[in-house]
């Protein structure tokens, strides 16, 4: 699948950004105050609760976002993160909160922390790759999860961990295996990235749910975590969080393997949050930066996805994006029926 076919007081978060607009959007309607206008994406995409660690999925005339939760309190520190949920859009202005896509605990094998995932969909099939803690092997392991729908539910594909901290030895840390993103190439053949400090890769089997060979290890400069791979044009995009606190790079290659070229940082670090973690998506002719911030709490551990609008360079090169609280323009897919 090519890419143009696929983060004080204490204080309750605000209301949702489309209730307070249609709000005040109603209140000045009634009182004769303007005429309805049409409602524009806003950054954070969503502010009635705090989402972290974005992924997107196309899936017809809807683009489909998966982001994790942070549950950490005012105040408190590292994370508390125990489902992931899933929005949808056919005008990137309008999202539709679809609930909880799955749980850790869709996992028996596994005892917490439901960190960024991924999903893709596979000859009609949706599968959920999610690190979570093991209960029985010490660290992170990553495991597989598969649904009928792009909102679920999603139920535990294999009934183990497709990657334990045993299988992999390149740092010290049990966290190492994590932030695992999927790459379904043209030709079927399937891609699993993740890892921290040092990324890893390895082929999937056509089931999706198997490692196809070895474990490979991949030198990348300044490579922190969120490995995310995207083609376009035939160039094959392999983007980054770099560096702590993290910045998104990127690197191209010819192939979904490498060898792999740097070509920078798209977007700075955050002001409060040490993380970023990005998605790409290209949706009805626009292509967009899905990322994290603090937008909402200014606190590390308290994050909240947002997304930009951007345009290639003539040369296929991503441009450096700022972060924005205007999102982008509305645009609508054909048959749109915003919900």
């Amino acid at each position: 699948m090519s890419f143009l076919s696929r983060m004080g007081a204490r204080s309750a978060p605000p209301l949702p950004l489309r209730f307070t607009l249609s709000f005040a959007l109603s209140f000045a309607v009634l009182s004769g105050l303007c005429a309805p206008v049409a409602t524009l994406a806003a950054n954070p995409i969503v502010t009635d609760i705090f989402t972290a660690d974005p992924t997107v999925l196309v899936d017809g005339p809807r683009l489909y976002l998966y982001t994790g939760r942070d549950e950490t309190r005012d105040g408190e520190q590292g994370y508390k993160m125990h489902e992931w949920r899933v929005y949808s859009t056919c005008d990137m202005a309008h999202w539709q909160d679809h609930g909880v896509a799955a749980t850790y605990r869709v996992f028996a094998w596994a005892k917490g922390d439901a960190f960024a995932a991924d999903v893709v969909k596979h000859q009609g099939k949706y599968y959920l790759y999610a690190p979570v803690k093991h209960a029985g092997i010490k660290g992170m392991a990553i495991g597989v999860a598969v649904a009928d729908a792009p909102t679920g539910p999603f139920t535990d594909a294999r009934g183990t961990a497709l990657v334990t901290n045993d299988m992999t030895r390149e740092t010290p840390n049990d966290w190492d295996d994590i932030d695992p993103a999927v790459f379904v190439d043209d030709d079927g053949q399937a891609y699993l990235y993740f890892g921290n400090k040092v990324l890893k890769y390895a082929k999937l089997k056509p089931n999706m749910i198997e490692l196809a060979g070895p474990i490979q290890t991949v030198g990348l400069f300044n490579f922190e975590e969120a490995p995310y791979l995207h083609k376009r044009g035939g160039v094959y995009y392999l983007s980054y969080a770099s560096g702590l606190p993290e910045v998104i790079a990127y690197a191209t290659g010819p192939s979904p393997t490498g060898p792999w070229t740097y070509r920078g940082v798209i977007m700075d670090k955050n002001k409060v949050t040490h993380t970023i973690h990005q998605a790409f998506a290209h949706f009805n002719g626009k292509s967009y930066l899905f990322y994290h911030n603090e937008a909402l709490s200014n606190a590390d551990f308290r994050r909240s996805v947002a997304v930009e609008e951007f345009s290639y360079g003539p040369a296929g090169e991503i441009p450096f994006v700022r972060q924005t609280t205007a999102g982008p323009q509305a645009n609508p897919a054909a048959g749109c029926a915003a919900r």
